[in-house]
């Protein structure tokens, strides 16, 4: 296992920063910089997409026939990392990561045509439709109903904690088809436009006080079943190949930037403190842990082989070491956290927003039962 960069890859990161120097504006930092949530707000991430989309790099992960960019696992990864290092706004994600790579792996070649230029381009937004007021983390127990009626399945129920749903264009989901078989056995994978008649959505305010979750319900909503991705019945099977691209990342460079953030806020004084300077030596040497996992898992990928469960390992680890680093934040504002100023609104904020870090994209605790059960095979 090599985890050092080749020379033609240095090469490459070289390239990279040249293209973020140029075209990464200030006013689209500053929108990084300052958002609270998950993500920046439309404009700018709308800004930045078609910035990539003109240079042919907003879909690093898709193939070079469906307008990828046939970049090598470990040049996708230096790649998302300098766009994080230099504080670039994200793209229209649910679209670019993980709607359009279930359409290139399930769907038919019309869908193809039809779906995945308008992904690249910006023109489609789209939202995911997974989670239910009962149904979160034990997702197959949802219950929104997809009933036959001839070309057309009738769409009753209701989706909720669905992110950017305001947003966007379109929304992919999960819904019940069979209700008389076994829980994942009896779910397709269905394709709306939010336009769509009986369609609604209601916003929901997190403790941030930001608008990026809704409820989104479904009254008689009717959806060709040539938007349906993958078989009848067969929804679970492109479900868990989503979850894979959702559950991916890269953790690392993110936690340097907060980290260097964390410091920022604390000033000279602080940091000389010795109890807070431990907190920081202890969250830096956690940080470099995650970092090398990734750089093992890109190793492994190279190689064509598995990295088994460094995903959720990744994901739990980047999660709780985010809300850790949020909570330094905080202690280095001090009584200031309290003011009206920018630095306490964007501390205070992330602190709010990242108490769901641990449970959005899969629980700690499924992420921690999926290791025990891969890597220790309880």
């Amino acid at each position: 296992m090599d985890l050092k960069f080749a020379p033609a890859d240095m090469q490459f990161r070289d390239e990279v920063r040249a293209f973020l120097d140029e075209h990464l504006t200030d006013d689209l930092r500053a929108a990084a910089a300052a958002k609270t949530g998950s993500f920046c707000d439309l404009e700018p991430t709308a800004k930045w997409h078609a910035i990539l989309h003109r240079k042919g790099w907003v879909a690093p992960d898709w193939p070079t026939e469906h307008g990828g960019t046939g970049w090598t696992t470990t040049q996708r990864h230096i790649f998302a990392s300098e766009c994080a290092s230099a504080g670039a706004p994200g793209t229209h994600t649910f679209g670019i990561r993980m709607c359009g790579p279930v359409i290139i792996r399930f769907g038919t070649p019309e869908q193809k045509a039809h779906y995945l230029p308008k992904i690249l381009s910006g023109e489609h937004r789209w939202c995911q439709g997974y989670s239910e007021p009962s149904s979160g983390s034990d997702l197959a127990s949802l219950q929104t109903r997809a009933e036959s009626d001839g070309d057309d399945y009738i769409v009753n129920g209701t989706k909720i904690w669905t992110s950017l749903g305001h947003q966007a264009t379109h929304i992919f989901c999960l819904v019940r088809t069979d209700p008389t078989a076994k829980a994942q056995r009896g779910i397709s994978f269905l394709l709306i436009d939010r336009n769509t008649p009986g369609l609604t959505m209601r916003p929901i305010i997190n403790l941030a006080g930001d608008h990026e979750f809704n409820q989104v319900f479904f009254d008689n909503v009717r959806v060709p079943k040539s938007q349906r991705i993958g078989g009848e019945n067969e929804g679970w099977t492109v479900a868990k190949y989503l979850l894979e691209f959702e559950r991916g990342g890269n953790y690392a460079t993110g936690l340097w930037a907060r980290l260097s953030w964390v410091r920022d806020l604390a000033g000279t004084t602080l940091v000389q403190d010795p109890d807070f300077r431990r907190k920081l030596a202890e969250a830096e040497v956690d940080v470099t842990a995650v970092e090398m996992a990734e750089h093992r898992a890109v190793s492994a990928l190279a190689l064509g082989e598995s990295p088994g469960s460094v995903a959720s390992m990744l994901k739990l680890q980047g999660s709780v070491l985010t809300q850790r680093l949020d909570e330094l934040a905080i202690e280095a504002l001090g009584t200031q956290v309290s003011g009206d100023d920018a630095a306490a609104a964007v501390a205070m904020g992330r602190y709010l927003y990242d108490r769901a870090v641990t449970i959005l994209g899969g629980t700690s605790e499924i992420q921690r039962n999926i290791m025990a059960r891969t890597e220790l095979g309880i």
